[in-house]
């Protein structure tokens, strides 16, 4: 198994907290990726000025999108322990992120918290973009 993958996974019950990364205690979907980055790794190459839920988009800014590019390859097709970029809606910034665990994600989920969803047709369909992320971190 991937080492993202196992990573990801004991952040599973972790609360929802905006712009937080804190194992057992609250992270977003950005604190998820954050925090595994450095259990795996050390510290993320780039620490995000703070960012309100809504990700940029009355400005249309693609920040997570451009964010990913500065350090990660885009995949074509993810596997197991990759980043996943999310729109949540048709025409909107992408803003959600999730750590591909194969036929499923590890996300952070406003409500939720951090689980581990199937990546079903309405998933896929929100699937923005992918990244390299276990050839970085494995």
């Amino acid at each position: 198994m991937s080492r993202v993958v196992q990573a990801a996974r004991g952040w599973i019950g972790t609360p929802y907290v905006h712009q937080a990364s804190a194992k057992g205690a609250g992270c977003d979907c950005l604190g998820l990726l954050r925090g595994v980055w450095q259990e795996l790794a050390g510290a993320p190459p780039e620490v995000p000025p703070p960012y309100t839920p809504d990700w940029g988009e009355p400005q249309r800014a693609e920040l997570l999108h451009e964010a990913a590019l500065r350090h990660l390859a885009p995949l074509e097709a993810p596997g197991p322990g990759d980043l996943l970029l999310f729109r949540m809606r048709a025409g909107s910034v992408a803003k959600h992120l999730g750590i591909c665990t194969g036929a499923g994600f590890v996300h952070a989920w406003q409500g939720h918290g951090v689980v581990e969803s199937a990546f079903t047709a309405p998933w896929r369909r929100r699937l923005a973009a992918a990244f390299a992320l276990a050839a970085r971190l494995d």
